[in-house]
């Protein structure tokens, strides 16, 4: 048993810096491009180096102090129940958010709970797995932050787990760039697709 968490959690940390690795890529590029429109107080905190440095530091900061075991003690049969369900919620919510990240591709940037930016001529962005849900990044953060406390049991992922519902006022400040942006086509996008979670059965076309 202690065998397979060993191996989880080494490739669940692998997948994680390789997810962080791409998101970061893409921070990089977008910094490049630019700026179009910007809703909320975080325009021009998105476009300087000491943001990024600062929540870095913090980021990092929080997580490495925090990283100390939750003083719990489990079954073995509990222990291989929370493994298989933190696998199946972090693994395949690390993906999702990865898979998303590629699909939005140069139209990526990041925003926070106080402001989203866009591009000078923004796409968006509505095939891949936007055709199912209107955030599929966050859908898939929320899914690995609650998968990570299953599996680490450590103070930093009851801090993730935690603060992932912030997740919802960040996707309204960019929901609102996008309305903004793109009117009439976003809001037939917003009723075709829900933003979190996938309909079980397809929408109606509107009469």
């Amino acid at each position: 048993m202690e065998l397979a968490e060993s191996i989880v959690r080494w490739l669940g940390g692998l997948l994680a810096y390789a997810a962080l690795g791409i998101v970061l890529y893409g921070v990089w590029r977008g910094a490049q491009r630019q700026f179009g429109r910007t809703v909320g107080l975080s325009g021009g905190w998105l476009r300087s180096w000491w943001f990024y440095l600062a929540s870095s530091a913090l980021f990092s900061g929080l997580a490495y102090l925090g990283w100390k075991p939750i003083p719990l003690a489990f079954s073995p049969p509990l222990r291989v129940a929370t493994l298989v369900v933190g696998s199946l919620l972090y693994f395949p919510g690390l993906l999702f958010l990865l898979w998303a990240r590629l699909t939005l591709g140069k139209n990526y940037f990041v925003s926070t709970a106080f402001g989203a930016q866009l591009f000078k001529g923004h796409q968006l962005v509505t095939n891949g797995l936007y055709a199912i849900v209107r955030h599929p990044m966050y859908a898939g953060l929320v899914l690995a932050a609650l998968g990570s406390l299953l599996l680490y049991f450590t103070w930093t992922t009851i801090y993730f787990a935690c603060f992932a519902p912030l997740m919802i006022v960040r996707a309204r400040r960019e929901e609102a760039a996008l309305s903004e942006e793109f009117g009439e086509q976003w809001q037939e996008y917003r009723k075709r697709v829900p933003a979190f979670i996938p309909r079980l059965r397809k929408a109606k076309p509107h009469a």
